[in-house]
């Protein structure tokens, strides 16, 4: 019989185990209670006749002879028996529910022992992550470099398939990504993050950047005509100057 067989077995009794404990539990607390309630009513009725014998003169009000009947000492040391039976009990119920907790911690830390190696060498040998952007930016590094360049103006980067447009930061140049990031993938924008989202291209052919990210350049839709990047805009007002 496996571990796991075994434990299922053991677990299956657990409740009637339990079951029987609560239920003596249940029948030694009522019993207390009578107990208890029996012992209140002897004490009250023996306080009243101490008082009625004081009163009569027939004992002297001396504390070291006033006690309580044999019979109301036996109550309450009977009640105190039941009460350290009850915490006896609550104990086992208690030991037998964590007894299989541990039982079941110790297979799964046997279980995630011979399954790491295993998970640690697919890790190993796994392939880097893909593009964010399912590779539209990913043509940087073909046609001399420049892919992507020679597109029609309307033309943005694809928006990544399980990315959402980022909104215009207050900080562009520090957006932090909650988004895993291959430390491979190239680096775009101001910001010098990966591709994501919505991104227009600068139509400088020559622009050390070339992608932006729409919140970075504070563009929310997609220019019409061409569009420069700051840098490249002041270039083309000075050489025309």
């Amino acid at each position: 019989m496996s571990f796991l067989e075994e434990f299922h077995a053991n677990l299956e009794s657990l409740p009637n185990i339990l079951q029987r404990h609560y239920a003596v539990l249940r029948n030694l607390d009522k019993s207390l209670q009578d107990i208890q309630r029996q012992n209140e009513q002897r004490c009250e009725q023996e306080i009243e006749d101490i008082k009625r014998e004081i009163k009569s003169g027939n004992i002297t009000p001396d504390s070291s002879l006033i006690r309580f009947s044999d019979e109301a000492l036996d109550e309450q040391k009977h009640s105190i028996g039941i009460a350290d039976e009850k915490v006896m009990l609550a104990v086992r119920a208690y030991d037998l529910v964590d007894t299989h907790i541990q039982q079941l911690d110790q297979y799964l830390k046997k279980i995630g022992a011979e399954l790491r190696p295993a998970s640690d060498g697919v890790a190993a040998s796994a392939m880097p992550a893909p593009s964010l952007d399912g590779g539209a930016k990913s043509g940087r590094s073909s046609e001399g470099g420049r892919g992507g360049r020679k597109k029609k103006q309307a033309t943005v980067a694809a928006t990544a398939p399980e990315a959402t447009p980022a909104p215009a930061p207050a900080n562009p140049t520090g957006m932090d990504l909650d988004i895993p990031v291959d430390p491979n993938e190239p680096t775009y924008c101001l910001c010098n993050q990966v591709s994501y989202g919505d991104m227009v291209a600068c139509d400088n052919p020559n622009c050390k950047i070339e992608w932006f990210h729409f919140g970075c350049v504070g563009l929310k839709d997609q220019p019409k005509g061409k569009w420069y990047c700051q840098d490249c805009s002041a270039l083309r007002n000075r050489r025309k100057r």
